[in-house]
This record gives structure tokens, sequence and C-alpha cells, in this order.
């Protein structure tokens, strides 16, 4: 993935400040066009007004990050903070970083977070920052993958998102076939050549989603774990110290993931570090964009 644009989501609170930093940091090493615009914590601005005072502390934020960084930023005078205007601008970007700011009230519990609004509303990569930014970037990233093809994408954004950082490939498989053969009856013999042979299976393609021309750049690791998908990776990102989750998900509806359940999602809400979000399809139809664009 090429990062030309980088869309910072802010409050101007100090966490808030903190997310811009990390979209600064990640513009220099991209060398990126740094976007920032002003959104209240989830979005919850009164509709339709624009907020003097913000637009105010926005420009001092902008000529602050373009002064310290030395890179190009661009201030998004629309302050009305609301959800429409972020996707809308996020379109127009490779990858948007925002903080994580829940969201308590009743609407959030059927409809998601903000950041889950976004993700739908938008279609692009969003880093959900939490740790402090420093200025080495991501020493350890972990990618969560579920072995299907729309993973290879994800391993090569992870090894192009920091080029010095270390790369773990980490998937889990779920013991539900498991219990459902023992109710079946099946015998402790077969379920137990199943199981390897789901082992097997998952060593197999991780070791295809690695070996990649980019993805040899970085120091690449690879683990399988067993249970459910996104706590596992929740803690297998403790566990290591990633400072960076990587996660696809699946085009779906609010009523969807409510409904059936999302990886990526509960992978949110359950990490404690930073997650990158990824849509998939979104990498390749960028791509694909820019070729149009560049074609003779």
């Amino acid at each position: 993935m090429n990062i030309q644009s980088i869309l910072a989501v802010t409050d101007l609170s100090a966490h808030g400040l903190r997310t811009v930093v990390r979209a600064a940091s990640i513009a220099v090493a991209h060398r990126a066009l740094l976007k920032i615009m002003y959104a209240p914590a989830a979005f919850n601005g009164p509709a339709g007004t624009a907020d003097g005072d913000a637009a105010q502390g926005l420009g001092a934020v902008c000529l602050e990050v373009a002064e310290r960084f030395g890179i190009l930023v661009k201030k998004i005078d629309d302050t009305r903070g609301s959800l429409d205007a972020a996707a809308q601008e996020a379109r127009w970007c490779d990858l948007v970083v925002i903080g994580d700011e829940p969201d308590r009230s009743l609407s959030a519990f059927f409809h998601g977070q903000p950041t889950e609004r976004l993700l739908r509303a938008a279609q692009r990569p969003v880093l959900v920052t939490r740790l402090d930014a420093r200025a080495s970037g991501y020493a350890r990233i972990l990618v969560a993958v579920d072995l299907m093809n729309e993973s290879r994408p994800l391993v090569d954004l992870a090894c192009a998102f920091d080029s010095a950082a270390e790369i773990e490939l980490f998937h889990a498989f779920s013991a539900m076939h498991k219990g459902k053969l023992r109710y079946a009856d099946v015998s402790a013999h077969v379920i137990d050549a199943y199981r390897h042979a789901c082992a097997r299976h998952a060593r197999e393609r991780m070791l295809w989603l690695s070996d990649d021309a980019s993805a040899r750049r970085n120091r690449v690791v690879s683990s399988i774990g067993r249970g459910d998908p996104a706590r596992q990776a929740a803690v297998q990102q403790q566990y290591t110290n990633a400072d960076l989750l990587v996660v696809g998900k699946r085009p779906r509806t609010a009523l969807m993931d409510f409904v059936f359940g999302s990886v990526a999602l509960r992978v949110l809400r359950w990490s404690t570090g930073d997650v990158l979000v990824v849509p998939h399809g979104t990498l390749a139809e960028r791509q694909g964009r820019r070729a149009e664009v560049l074609a003779p």
C-alpha cells in the first residue's frame, strides 16, 4: 500500500493530540500529506454548527505539526464534527487515524462505536490509537489472518506500514467444529486427526502468506493459536508486546455485525494497543483506481 495522504481526526484534547502526533510520524515515514480535521468525541457535537474556537485551535495545531515534523499539513475547515463530514473527507485519503473515545449511549449499542460507524461509512483503513506515539514508529506489528486470499494484502500492508518493524502473522482456529464432532459421537481418533489436519493446513497457508518479496524485507514470524480468533489475537498482542495489531474486516451492515458479530470489531473492543482495521477489498480497489489514473 502506497500511503500518500492521511486524515487525522482529533477533538483537540490531550488524547486527540497524541493521535495527531501518531499520524504525523506515519506521514514522515511515507512522505505523505497529512490532513487534520476536528471532530468532538464520539462525533456528538451540535449538528450543522461550525465551532469557531475549534477552527482557531485546529489552525494552531496544524502550524505546530508542520514545523515540528517538516511535513505538508492541510487543515480541514469543516469544524461541524459530523460523522458524514469525516467519512466524506476520508474517502480521499489512504489512511484515517482516530483516537479511541467510547460512546456509552444507547444508540452506540445498536449502531456501533464511532470508529465502527466511520469504518462502514468511509470504507478506508482506520488506525485506532491508544498508545503514545514514538518517533521510531512501531517496533512489532501483529497481523491477524484468516488464511483466505484476502489476508495477503494485509500482510503486504503491514510490511510496508513500518519497514523497520518485526512482523508476526497470527491465526487462531476455533474449536467449534471439534465440539460439533464430539456431539455427533465421532471417535477421539478422528477428532485428533481432524485437529492435526487443521493445524497442518494453517501452517501451510501461513507459509504462503509470508512467502512474498515485500514480507522478506521485514523480520516475519508466524504463530498459531486455538480458540476465539478475536480474543486470542488480543491476548497475543499483549503477550508479544506488539505495538500494532492489523486485522481485516468484511463489508457488513451494522445490523449484520450486531447479529452475527465481527472479529475485527471484537478485536477493537478487547485490544489494549493500537489497532489498524482494514476493510477487505479497499486496498485492491485503491491500487486499481491509481493504475487507471496513471495509465496513458
